[in-house]
């Protein structure tokens, strides 16, 4: 069975964001949001990172279990999407994103008082990418500067688990047609099975999201077809986690969601970046 590696330090894995970083990206999070959805999904990928650091983090520091990539396109082209002392680094150490965020931001988050009320609580937010909206959206060239990262790292680590490519835009490509370069990056492999190419389409309307379907039958246009077409079927594991979240999956479940909102961008990242053999 594929998907099975070990996760270590001596075999560590990668996820690799690719993020639109357009000037549609510049519109708001949903009909109802005060976010932009380039501020909306900057927080998103913020807390993921927090939540990698703090998954790899031992008594003696963090482990380099994963290597992490964000590639950020739009009018600026394609280019590594870090900022502060990461910037212009393509994939990274987790030991290094936990020690070097650009910046600490001081957020407000609502807790349970423990009494039945509500308070706000100050918190600490760690921030290594940043919000950016700009140009049109250059998806087959991040797919193909995604593709060369992922051939140099199995080069590099040819046992590994294999590596996940997320693909996070608002709109349809405005370089062409991205579904052959989609899939010479899904064709790649490890030892332990293909590279996982997973599309999350995020959305200003209020339309209801489509999450993980195993069918192009009920996506309404064919932009929504395409992106179901170009992302891979969710690993056995994936898909018991998919189906705990009250989602009915099959063998043909892919790593899709359409129009989604902040709670599914959430739902859909954790899901999509928590391998289940982390030693």
């Amino acid at each position: 069975m594929p998907y099975v590696a070990e996760i270590s330090r001596a075999n560590p894995s990668c996820f690799l964001f690719a993020v639109d970083q357009s000037g549609s990206m510049q519109d708001p999070f949903g009909a109802e949001s005060k976010k932009t959805k380039a501020a909306g999904l900057a927080d998103a990928i913020n807390r993921l990172l927090q939540n990698l650091v703090i998954k790899c983090a031992k008594s003696e520091g963090i482990r380099d279990y994963y290597y992490v990539g964000v590639l950020g396109y739009g009018g600026k082209g394609v280019r590594p999407a870090f900022s502060g002392a990461l910037a212009g680094r393509e994939l990274v150490p987790i030991s290094d994103i936990g020690n070097n965020p650009s910046r600490i931001e001081q957020r407000t988050k609502k807790v349970d008082d423990g009494v039945g009320g509500i308070i706000e609580q100050t918190v600490k937010f760690p921030i290594w990418f940043d919000p950016m909206a700009d140009g049109g959206t250059p998806m087959c060239e991040a797919l193909g500067r995604a593709t060369s990262t992922v051939v140099d790292w199995l080069g590099k680590h040819p046992n590994c688990f294999p590596p996940i490519v997320i693909n996070i835009s608002d709109g349809e490509p405005t370089d062409g047609d991205p579904l052959q370069t989609a899939y010479d990056l899904m064709n790649l492999t490890s030892s332990d099975g293909s590279v996982l190419l997973f599309n999350l389409h995020i959305s200003s309307s209020n339309h209801r999201p489509i999450e993980f379907p195993d069918t192009e039958a009920g996506l309404p246009d064919s932009h929504a077809k395409l992106l179901f077409n170009m992302s891979s079927p969710l690993p056995e594991y994936m898909r018991n986690m998919v189906s705990q979240e009250g989602v009915a999956v099959s063998s043909n479940t892919r790593g899709f969601v359409f129009n989604a909102d902040l709670i599914s961008v959430i739902r859909f990242l954790d899901i999509g970046t928590r391998p289940s053999n982390l030693r």
